[in-house]
């Protein structure tokens, strides 16, 4: 299922070369269901390993009642998938806990250009052609199933994908924000919000709207029941105001969308929203004062009722690890992780809102092979137990 890059070891090799003396099995000593909640508590990576230690442990790493435990095991941390190719959907994923980088082979995606969002487990893809190719899946088991071609106009200049999973029920729900221009008005922008419930398998247009000197683009994100949506300027206002925030609150169908308008923490070159323990974060580019759009550092912040607080700024020596960074950039988390990742290089930097914590993860096993290469990744959750 993975591959084992960061030792070179597959997670079928699980032994001990340094260790030869006789030890007690502890097959001999331990009830399945204390096996169980032992086992639970192993990275991910490691579970894997320990399937292919023996028949019992197969049967008992593949058990359901081994799943309701794992997902009960609040210890496993978010991946970082890092696309390694332009053209093609390969690449690996990095493990925070084991420091490791894993090669993995994703279901369904066919280019590394499809949209992504992910959020408990799931991942969705949706492509960016005629963006009506759907899936959702469990990039760990390859479970994936195909969503039903949403509604909306068939071809939008900008189309903005998110996923929210409940984590009681386990059921979840897709949205997708379309924005295409008026004809012969560059000023109004048509944008629709579509919303997909698994529980129904039914798609809903939820709001369409006419915004006026703003349009959508490609940030949307779902936290607490309300979905997010960075906008952008078309041209109206000043440079300090290139993006803004509006908010669609997927119970009350608020709307118009522009009477929640909330303005950025100052000018951005970008920014990236994610949903961390259902607190809305984003991570922008901080532009300089005199040029907007070039980029000085990076911030995070939090949005606490209309405010944003500012909970984190790059390092500098970080900002320059990364080399010749563009204004804009790929960045993704979840739990109490955020990963920032160059469009120009394979380096990836995270940061533990915790900890309030800055590393770089061990060096992912690719170089940059010609000057135009891009990479790009998503965040993920590792989880077993989860299908769609």
């Amino acid at each position: 299922m993975c591959k084992d890059i960061g030792e070179f070891e597959s997670f079928s090799e699980l032994s001990d070369e340094g260790n030869k003396e006789a030890t007690v099995s502890v097959d001999s000593i331990l009830p399945d269901d204390l096996l169980e909640r032992i086992l639970a508590y192993l990275p991910i990576a490691s579970i894997f390993r320990a399937g292919s230690v023996c028949k019992r442990w197969h049967e008992i790493v593949s058990s359901k009642r081994f799943l309701w435990n794992f997902s009960h095991v609040l210890l496993q941390k978010p991946w970082y998938f890092m696309f390694t190719s332009s053209d093609e959907p390969v690449g690996y994923a990095y493990d925070p806990i084991l420091r490791k980088w894993y090669s993995i082979e994703l279901p369904c995606i066919q280019t590394p250009n499809w949209f992504i969002a992910s959020s408990c487990g799931l991942v969705c893809f949706m492509d960016n052609d005629c963006r009506s190719n759907l899936y959702v899946c469990n990039p760990i088991t390859k479970i994936c199933k195909k969503l039903e071609e949403p509604p909306g106009m068939k071809f939008c200049d900008y189309s903005a994908l998110s996923i929210s999973v409940n984590r009681t029920s386990l059921n979840y729900i897709v949205s997708i924000v379309k924005s295409k221009q008026v004809p012969d008005n560059f000023f109004q922008w048509d944008l629709s919000i579509h919303i997909y419930d698994s529980e129904t398998m039914m798609w809903v247009t939820s709001l369409t709207e006419v915004l006026t000197g703003w349009r959508g683009g490609d940030e949307s994100v779902i936290c607490d029941g309300v979905l997010y949506i960075l906008i952008y300027s078309t041209g109206v206002g000043t440079p300090e105001n290139r993006h803004a925030l509006v908010t669609y609150n997927l119970s009350s169908r608020s709307s118009p969308l522009i009477r929640s308008f909330i303005p950025v923490p100052g000018p951005l070159t970008c920014g990236r929203l994610m949903n961390l323990k259902d607190q809305l974060v984003m991570v922008g580019g901080i532009g300089k004062q005199d040029r907007p759009d070039i980029i000085k550092g990076i911030g995070i912040w939090v949005l606490n009722r209309r405010n944003w607080v500012e909970v984190g700024r790059m390092p500098h020596k970080f900002f320059q690890g990364f080399g010749e960074l563009d204004d804009v950039f790929a960045s993704s988390g979840t739990d109490n992780l955020i990963y920032i990742q160059s469009y120009g290089a394979p380096a990836l930097l995270v940061f533990d809102m915790n900890q309030k914590l800055w590393k770089w993860s061990l060096k992912c096993p690719v170089s940059k092979k010609f000057p135009l290469q891009l990479f790009t990744g998503f965040c993920f959750e590792p989880r077993l137990e989860i299908a769609p």
